[in-house]
């Protein structure tokens, strides 16, 4: 199959299993994961070599979108909004989930430290889409369910902030710094890099707001939007800073100091769809089977304890922020899912540890599949033993 022809089956194939597995009630990522999985070298090896190869551009193209989106969360007036529950419901859920598996991998299984807290860092993440989809099937509306939404908007935000510095310590264990430099070093270098990416962020928002007035059609606007976006990709790649939190921060400067910040956000709901499908497509097809057998028991260990982070911060933030009962007890169910950013992370983790990167990748890949399969049937549950689901969706 060549390149472009390659391009076209991917995506139709992606359209039609999709369409497929939505009649078992399981989200798209899921049909884009295990068409990618089918079609790439371990199994039919369909999957052209130049499409393969473009697996970092594509990759770098979507998280940078994914970020962004992200930012849109970070505005002054949705925080006022969520309330101090949601802040604090968030942030230790995210914790929990890095602390449990992080502690787990380094105690229990007797991982090297740097591997245990790329893990950790990994499992904060959640992924907003199958839960935002459970909830509108079965029409949710409540306390319960406003505050799951709110969690599940900006914990991928958290996850962002985790891995950077996670990132930074890990690269420090793995080089081999000296002990006496250790903590300066990596505390230098986690801070340089979520500032530079604040930094970049930030001066690509205002440079985008100022020239945002010569804009006159949505043609105009998308090829800005993503102009913008790509330059920060690019410049962020240039001077070693995370793509990831550089895209965050240019959303989330700009939705705080642009009062229409809207229009860039919605203009990329035009062609996002078909990227999106290409990133989990490809992120399916790097998967190496053959490594599969070998993860056993540090797959198991990673299902289950970052499930258990989850519930148990979840309901320490819950109790902390006097949530109801059902917030506390429910919601950490809800936040099962994991996706695009857990798949991003470890992309990163794969390109800058190779000696580790496919383990730590094809364990993040396959217990993806797991949870899009399992999560929604969660977050189904949760919603019922709240009480807010709608009278119309039980029948």
């Amino acid at each position: 199959m060549n390149t472009v022809l390659g391009l076209g089956f991917i995506l139709l194939a992606g359209f039609f299993s999709a369409r497929l597995i939505a009649k078992f009630k399981f989200p798209s990522v899921t049909a884009y994961l295990l068409l990618g999985i089918i079609m790439g070298p371990s199994i039919l090896n369909l999957m052209p070599e130049g499409i393969l190869n473009s697996s970092g551009l594509i990759s770098n193209i979507v998280l940078g979108i994914i970020a962004f989106g992200i930012g849109q969360n970070f505005s002054y007036d949705s925080f006022r909004r969520i309330g101090k529950s949601v802040i604090w419901i968030s942030i230790l859920e995210a914790l929990g989930a890095f602390l449990f598996v992080t502690l787990s991998f380094f105690l229990i299984l007797r991982q090297p430290f740097y591997i245990s807290i790329l893990f950790g860092s990994i499992a904060s993440a959640t992924a907003p889409a199958a839960t935002v989809m459970v909830i509108r099937e079965y029409q949710s509306k409540g306390n319960f369910t406003d505050t799951l939404l709110g969690v599940v908007a900006i914990d991928d935000a958290w996850c962002l902030i985790i891995f950077a510095v996670s990132l930074a310590i890990a690269q420090a264990i793995y080089s081999h710094m000296l002990a006496a430099f250790f903590l300066v070093n990596v505390f230098f270098n986690s801070l340089l890099s979520i500032l530079g990416a604040f930094i970049l962020g930030g001066v690509m928002a205002v440079l985008m707001r100022y020239f945002s007035k010569y804009l006159r059609t949505q043609t105009d606007l998308l090829i800005f939007t993503l102009g913008f976006i790509f330059l920060n990709i690019g410049l962020s790649t240039y001077f070693h800073l995370s793509v990831l939190l550089a895209n965050m921060f240019l959303g989330a400067v700009l939705v705080n100091i642009e009062k229409s910040s809207s229009k860039f956000f919605e203009s990329l709901r035009q062609v996002d769809p078909p990227l999106f499908l290409l990133f989990f497509v490809l992120a399916g097809a790097n998967l190496e089977i053959a490594i599969l057998p070998s993860l056993g028991l540090i797959g198991v260990a990673y299902l289950v304890f970052r499930v258990a982070g989850k519930v148990t911060g979840a309901d320490l933030g819950g109790r902390i922020s006097n949530a109801s009962k059902s917030v506390r007890r429910y919601i950490g169910l809800g936040l099962v899912p994991q996706a695009g950013v857990a798949l991003g992370c470890a992309l990163v983790a794969k390109n800058d540890f190779p000696s580790i990167g496919n383990m730590i990748f094809s364990t993040i890949v396959a217990t993806t599949v797991i949870y899009e399969l399992v999560g929604p049937l969660c977050t189904r549950y949760a919603l019922h033993k709240s009480g807010e689901v709608a009278a119309a969706a039980h029948s």
